[in-house]
């Protein structure tokens, strides 16, 4: 399969969904800038896809990662982000969703199990995503952080040189 066949637009995600579920494939879902990929990224995502069948990953469009990230980023389009990680082979799927948070994302995909980095905790999770994971009966995983990987990290370095 070409990666190009990974990308989802957000019509086709219900529809793949749907066609994982009727297989009894277990679905692993996360989500992020991804703006440039680093070895991090990668630990973090061949983990992830250890917890199920298929790892889906939900890409924030250039706008949300504005929001997010400031005006200089991201540095790499949606399209470009969702291309790289769609070529890795852990990943079985990628989707571009356009908010800041996951929220609709989430309540589309139905994850049944729901990676995030060790950045986080159950607390600082945002509460609506980890409600729209868990009244669909998903569960949440938090895998631990990469110490020292990470793109911000990588962008000081490149700035002080």
């Amino acid at each position: 399969m070409s990666f190009r066949e990974k990308i989802l637009t957000w019509t086709q995600l219900d529809p793949w969904r749907q066609a994982a579920r009727q297989a009894g494939r277990r679905l692993v879902v996360t989500n992020g800038c991804f703006d440039i990929l680093h070895v991090g990224h990668v630990t973090y995502l061949e983990t992830a896809r250890g917890y199920g069948d298929l790892l889906l990953v939900g890409v924030n469009g250039d706008r949300s990662v504005r929001e997010l990230k400031g005006p200089d980023r991201p540095l790499n389009s949606e399209s470009d982000r969702a291309a790289v990680l769609a070529a890795l082979e852990s990943v079985d799927a990628v989707c571009v969703f356009a908010e800041k948070r996951a929220v609709n994302f989430l309540r589309q995909a139905q994850p049944d199990i729901y990676v995030k980095g060790g950045d986080y905790t159950l607390d600082t999770l945002d509460q609506n995503e980890r409600q729209a994971v868990e009244s669909a009966g998903g569960r949440i995983v938090i895998l631990p952080f990469v110490p020292g990987k990470s793109t911000t990290g990588l962008l000081e370095k490149m700035a002080a040189q």
